[in-house]
């Protein structure tokens, strides 16, 4: 038998391990509940829709365990309730994913209400998440942020939207130095082009099949591959950004 031993690090199992995932309903979100709760983490997620919960919640029993409830994280009372209800469900979680998101594009072409409130989910609820977070796991334990590649391509159609998710990616570096002597990883993981409800209705449903097919886009499926990457990596090394492109994407 082959000596093996220096051939690989230690690779920690995440069988028995317990997530929290914000937006964990649909697109990123439930493919990473889904993957994680196949190699048995129980997990607890929210949306705000209660038909793309049980949809989501469906699936995710089919391969594991898990539970969640929906709610509006822009709210900060609903963000707080539903960190009660995942610490209450899941006793002592040791992952935090914050995902939550909604669409947002150029300055010039959005309400002040609309930016209001995409600034309330995707920013400070995303702020807020991470407290939250930090505030549940105290010294041990995984926060992963899902950003996007919108912070350094940085295009005139997304300045709202880019504008956010720079600030998530300063936001995550800064968290890792912060919370890391403290026993908690924090990873940034900024996916390209991915396939979900959340690039409706600028790019519909067939459009997006045949982007993937084409691999111009990611499937949501690729991104929870790289979240379960960063999750198996042994306590004392942290991937600090995980960027994931589709191969076929040109760059802007």
């Amino acid at each position: 038998m082959k000596d093996l031993f220096d051939a690989h690090t230690a690779k920690p199992d995440l069988n028995g391990r317990k997530a929290i995932i914000t937006g964990g309903t649909t697109g990123i979100g439930r493919a990473i509940a889904v993957l994680l709760a196949s190699e048995g983490v129980e997990v607890f997620i929210c949306g705000r829709s209660p038909e793309h919960l049980g949809d989501a919640l469906e699936r995710i029993r089919e391969v594991g365990k898990g539970d969640g409830v929906a709610l509006d994280l822009a709210d900060p009372e609903q963000l707080e309730r539903f960190f009660d209800q995942a610490r209450n469900a899941l006793g002592d979680p040791d992952i935090v994913v914050v995902n939550a998101a909604v669409p947002a594009s150029a300055l010039s072409e959005m309400l002040a209400d609309e930016i209001r409130y995409a600034v309330a989910v995707d920013f400070t609820a995303y702020l807020l998440s991470a407290k939250a977070a930090q505030e549940t796991l105290v010294d041990k334990g995984d926060i992963v942020l899902i950003g996007s590649m919108s912070a350094h391509v940085l295009g005139a159609g997304s300045t709202v939207y880019a504008g956010m998710k720079a600030g998530i990616a300063g936001f995550a570096e800064a968290l890792r130095r912060e919370l890391g002597p403290q026993g908690i990883k924090v990873s940034l993981v900024e996916p390209g082009k991915t396939g979900a409800d959340f690039q409706y209705p600028d790019i519909p449903a067939e459009k997006q099949r045949e982007m993937i097919a084409e691999e111009t886009m990611l499937r949501a499926e690729d991104i929870a591959v790289g979240v379960h990457y960063l999750l198996t990596q042994p306590r004392r090394a942290v991937v600090q950004q995980l960027t994931i492109a589709p191969r076929g994407q040109a760059q802007e």
